[in-house]
């Protein structure tokens, strides 16, 4: 317990909130630019099973924010390389890789041995069908997006009154067909990520309260904030 003293000593954590991070599974499916920020800081927090899936190799255009990854990683797979950067940094969790894109035929048997689904992907068909699918199993599903200096964050699944992902995005055919931005600074998913990990800790201890609900966004621009009421 050493190692977590200086987030233990928090009354919102503490042993018991320890405890309950120590027994946590949580999957993560992405390990780019959000992931890697959601990945270091659960897996620093003791989070005691974590899952990646990602289907991609490192590229020399990934290392300006996705700061899992160094120049000796290049074209090696995402998932494999951020299980071992995790593993070397704290070895009381199990890491879990997939190195594979989510589909129809592997979704289900990966999404369910989960306790919560961090959102960390880059594209619209994998959020549709992984909030089709936590949303029936009931799982907590911390969902994220950014492009060029803004994001945002919400929890679905989750709280007294839950939303499903497609609450926020009710059109997926026109969703589908919406070209997602290539364009981001490198900071963006790191204030972003936190934010997911962040959300992801207090579903785990059951302090504060979540996005459940909600919809957070940011403007790094002007440091604008917002925080709107899902319908």
């Amino acid at each position: 317990m050493t190692r977590y003293t200086r987030q233990t000593i928090l009354p919102e954590i503490g042993d018991e909130g320890q405890r309950r991070l120590s027994c946590a599974a949580v999957l993560v499916v992405g390990a780019g630019g959000l992931g890697s920020p959601v990945l270091l800081y659960l897996a620093g927090a003791g989070v005691g099973r974590i899952g990646i899936v990602d289907d991609d190799r490192v590229g020399v255009t990934n290392l300006h924010r996705q700061v899992l990854y160094t120049e000796s990683d290049l074209g090696a797979p995402k998932a494999e390389c951020a299980a071992r950067r995790l593993r070397e940094m704290n070895g009381d969790i199990v890491v879990e890789p997939y190195a594979t894109r989510l589909d129809e035929e592997n979704a289900r048997g990966i999404v369910t041995r989960y306790d919560i689904v961090v959102d960390a992907c880059d594209n619209f068909a994998t959020r549709y069908l992984v909030g089709d699918l936590t949303a029936e199993a009931g799982i907590p599903y911390v969902y994220g997006a950014i492009g060029g200096f803004e994001g945002q964050v919400s929890v679905f699944n989750h709280g007294p009154r839950p939303r499903r992902y497609r609450d926020l995005w009710p059109d997926e055919r026109a969703m589908l067909r919406i070209e997602p931005p290539k364009g981001v600074a490198g900071v963006t998913p790191a204030v972003v990520g936190s934010v997911e990990a962040s959300e992801t800790m207090k579903i785990i201890c059951g302090y504060g309260e979540t996005l459940a609900g909600r919809l957070w966004t940011i403007d790094l621009r002007t440091m604008q904030t917002q925080t709107v009421v899902l319908p």
